[in-house]
Order: structure tokens, then C-alpha cells, then sequence
């Protein structure tokens, strides 16, 4: 017995289509596991499957009635805030004294997914005391959702879908931004769901080395086709994509000083949440550092010091290219050195412009922009777009993009004005291996090239960080 079935099936918007009609099925108790390249027709799959992108009558079907109910889909890619919240991370969620009494914690929102799945038993309730074990949420009950960090947020995420005991669960790259021991026990959740809970599971997979032991069938997709189908994970080949690259001298830069960042004795609280405890870090010109640590060590906070997002600066001793904070320089005075890109400002991006647009938006240090880029600085965003070989998407919608595409844009982004200090926050999330490689190697050569810029790279990866790591900061959750 299929469990969901797509006969030859096509969306009812044309550009909502892959390049032939689909033909999918997934049987009783089979698990899936979906790969393929960035753009390569992934998402555009499990947004038939769930209607979110309608197909034409007759052409799918389900062993179950209430598709929305029975299926759940979890992208990882929510706000914290609502769909007009574009500043959450630049304002909200460093700013505890604008939280009003109406922003939920994760203990509200749990308790309403729990609540709504409509099965308040005592099995259900051990159900729920299980997830937040296994997940530490116990300690975060009481922590506001727009303080959680990229890792929490998925945690949350997948705790509160998992309440409602779908007959299908799909997840797209679930182990992402979840630091090692996490992602053991994420594994090994989704191994018993698989095998005691009766929810049959469908990975979207960009890493095809993460594809779990419990997946029966990976189906693999190309340039917007099925290209192969294999029975079970031990016949899934992993390709291999070296890289080069060169990237352009930027000799017209003025020097900066030699001391790019000081922390001293950093403490940084809100109510009785320590999250940076005496912390001191120096990081001088031309130094590339690792920054690593478990889910909610305080890596995002750090980073908001270090691009003055967070006003708790002030009330410590930090300095920022050799200025004291709160000795007079505007934020825009820091943020002119810096190129950032993190999960946070990737899903702080939900306006439908071109890319261009997009990586343009780094000249000015804003989200979106506002002003039309010359000629100059459309032929900079070009350049930078074509090395990253994104060069052909420049007219495309951001919103239309996958989200590895969208990854690629933002690192255009971060790039585009030749920076001192580059701050990349886990900047391969959501890149198949070939991009991986490219993203590693432009890293690279831009260090080299440019032997006076500065690099923080946040990763719970090791065999991500690039070759040109020479130093290492991590932080221990308090």
C-alpha cells in the first residue's frame, strides 16, 4: 500500500513545475531520503507532495484523509518574529527591554503544540518529558523564543511538530546548526520514530553523508529531473568536487588597526541568564579564527558584540578596530569593515527582490535596498555573484530561489565590498558538497589575497572550517 502516490503529476502554476512530469510514491513503512545539488528541484518536490504547491486533480493521492493534518513539513527557516519582522535580530532579540509581556517563551509555545495535538494523556505526557529531556528544553522553558539561538530554534521546532504525531514528517537538512552531541541525539529520535512511533520519515538531504542507517530508499534529483533511485543507503555513492579559484586584489583598502577586537572580562546577562561569563579574546589584524561550542553557549550573542547589534556592549569593557565602544563611533562606523552572513540574516530575508538587489545591499550595510547601485557597483555584485556561480541568478526573486541559492547570495553579500573583517556564521548551511568546496576555497583565497583581513568562521563542522584557520575560541554553555 502507497502511503502518498504522484501519478505524472504536474503543479497547476507552471513555474511551480520540475523539468518533467513527477512520478513519486512512498510506500508503508519505507523512509525517504531526498538529495540532489542547490536548485536542483528539492524543496519544488516537497511542496507538491504537501500541496503546497497544488498539482492537478487526480494526480496524487494519500493512504490518510487531512493532508495538512497528517503531514508536517519543518524547514528550519521561521522568524523568530512575524512575516513583516525583518530587524528581530538586529533590534528585538538584543534588546531584552523592548520584549513585552506578550512575547511567548518556549515553554508557551510548547505547551500550545502539545495542547493542540488534542492528546492529553499520561502516555503523551511521558512523550512530552522524553523530547524535553533529550533535547535540554527543560532549561529553556523560561527563555523567551526570539533569544534562541540557531541550534535551540531547530530543536524547538522539531519538539513541537513531533507533538502532533503526523503520519508523515518531513524535514528538510535536519541536523543542521546542531553542535555534535545534538546531532547524535537528533539521529537517534529520528531512528525510534522510524521504528517504534509508526511516523514514516522523508529527509531532504543537501549532505549526502548525513543520509541516517534507517533510510530504505534515497531518491536523488538533477538540474529539476529524478536522475537515480537507490534501494538502500549502502549503494549511495558520495561524489567528490575539488575546487580552485582566484579571486581579485583589492589594493585600494586603508589600513585598519592592528588590534581588530578586545574583550575584557565580558559578562553578559539578561534577567538571571548568564550567557557570557568574564570572557576575554583578543583577535588581531590578518588572524582567522574558529568560533565553535555547544547549542546556546553564546556564539550568536558574541558575534552581535562584535557587529554592535547588542547595546550590552556599552555596559562592558569591548573595543572594536582600536575604539573603545561608547566613545563616540556609530554603528555604521563598525559595520563599513565588516562582511556577515548567519542563519539569523538568512531568515531575516523574506523580501521578494532580485538577487542583485541582494548582494548590492551589502555597498550599504542594509537588509534589502533601498538605493539603485550605480553601474560601478552593479558590475562589483556581478563579479563577486560569478565567482560564487551565481552569476545567472541575478534577476531571479530571492524568494524564489532554493535556499542554497539563497546561502550563495547572502555570501555574495557578505563579500561584495572587499571587508576587514569577514564574519561567517555557519556559512555552508544548506550547500551540497561541490558548493561546499567552492565556498571553502574562495575563503581561502581571500585570505591569501588579502593577508590583512580577519576571519571569525562559526561551524559545529571540523572538515568545514577552511585550510587558513589559525586560531580557535570555544565556548562551553554556562
Amino acid at each position: 500500500m502507497k502511503t502518498i502516490e504522484l501519478k505524472n503529476a504536474k503543479a497547476r502554476k507552471p513555474e511551480w513545475n520540475l523539468a518533467e512530469p513527477v512520478n513519486f510514491y512512498l510506500d508503508e513503512g519505507e523512509h525517504l531520503a531526498i538529495t540532489g545539488r542547490n536548485g536542483s528541484g528539492k524543496s519544488m518536490l516537497v511542496d507538491m507532495i504537501t500541496g503546497k504547491h497544488p498539482v492537478f486533480p487526480g494526480m496524487i493521492s494519500y493512504s490518510f484523509t487531512e493532508p495538512y493534518n497528517n503531514i508536517k513539513h519543518i524547514t528550519f527557516r521561521d522568524s523568530y518574529g512575524g512575516d513583516n519582522d525583518r530587524t528581530y535580530f538586529l533590534q528585538q532579540r538584543w534588546n531584552q527591554m523592548e520584549i513585552d509581556e506578550e512575547t511567548p517563551t518556549v515553554g508557551d509555545k510548547l505547551e500550545e503544540a502539545f495542547l493542540l495535538s488534542g492528546d492529553d494523556t499520561p502516555e503523551r505526557r511521558a512523550f512530552q518529558k522524553h523530547l524535553y529531556q533529550l533535547f535540554h528544553l527543560e532549561e529553556l522553558l523560561d527563555k523567551y523564543i526570539i533569544l534562541l539561538s540557531s541550534g535551540e530554534l531547530r530543536k524547538f521546532k522539531l519538539a513541537s511538530n513531533l507533538f502532533t504525531h503526523p503520519k508523515v514528517l518531513i524535514i528538510e537538512n535536519p541536523f543542521l546548526g546542531l553542535d555534535a552531541e545534538t546531532r547524535d541525539q537528533v539521529r537517534e529520535l529520528l531512528r525510534k520514530l522510524a521504528t517504534e512511533q509508526g511516523i514514516q520519515l522523508i529527509l531532504v538531504l543537501a549532505k549526502k553523508d548525513e543520509v541516517p542507517d534507517f533510510i530504505t530508499r534515497v531518491i536523488k534529483l538533477d538540474a529539476m529531473r529524478f536522475v537515480s533511485e537507490l534501494k538502500v543507503r549502502t549503494e549511495f555513492a558520495i561524489e567528490h568536487c575539488p575546487f580552485s579559484v582566484e579571486v581579485k586584489k583589492n589594493t585600494n583598502i586603508p589600513p585598519i588597526p592592528e588590534e581588530i577586537i578586545r574583550f575584557n572580562n565580558v559578562t553578559i546577562r539578561y534577567g538571571e541568564r548568564t550567557i557570557l561569563s568574564d570572557l576575554n579574546w583578543v583577535v588581531l589584524r590578518g588572524e582567522h579564527w574558529s568560533l565553535s561550542g555547544q547549542n546556546g553557549a553564546g556564539k550568536s550573542t558574541l558575534l552581535s558584540l562584535v557587529c554592535a547589534d547588542n547595546p550590552q556592549a556599552y555596559a562592558n569593557d569591548i573595543s572594536l578596530f582600536g575604539h573603545k565602544r561608547g566613545s563616540g563611533e556609530s554603528i555604521w562606523d563598525i559595520k563599513k569593515h565588516i562582511g556577515y552572513v548567519s542563519p539569523e540574516m538568512h531568515r531575516s530575508y523574506k523580501q521578494n527582490i532580485p538577487a542583485l538587489q541582494i548582494v548590492a545591499s551589502g555597498l550599504k550595510d542594509t537588509i534589502g535596498l533601498y538605493t539603485h547601485p550605480t553601474q560601478q557597483e552593479r558590475d562589483i555584485c556581478i563579479e563577486w555573484m560569478n565567482l560564487f556561480g551565481i552569476k545567472h541568478l541575478a534577476d531571479r526573486k530571492f524568494l524564489e530561489m532554493s535556499s542554497g541559492e539563497q546561502r550563495l547570495v547572502l555570501l555574495s553579500r557578505a563579500f561584495v565590498k572587499s571587508p576587514d573583517l569577514l564574519i561567517l556564521d555557519e556559512p555552508l548551511h544548506g550547500l551540497d558538497l561541490c558548493n561546499r568546496n567552492m565556498v571553502k576555497a574562495i575563503i581561502d583565497r581571500y585570505m591569501f589575497e588579502k593577508p590583512d583581513c580577519t576571519l571569525i568562521f562559526v561551524t559545529h563542522y571540523e572538515n568545514e572550517l577552511p585550510n587558513c584557520i589559525d586560531n580557535s575560541l570555544y565556548l562551553k554553555r554556562n
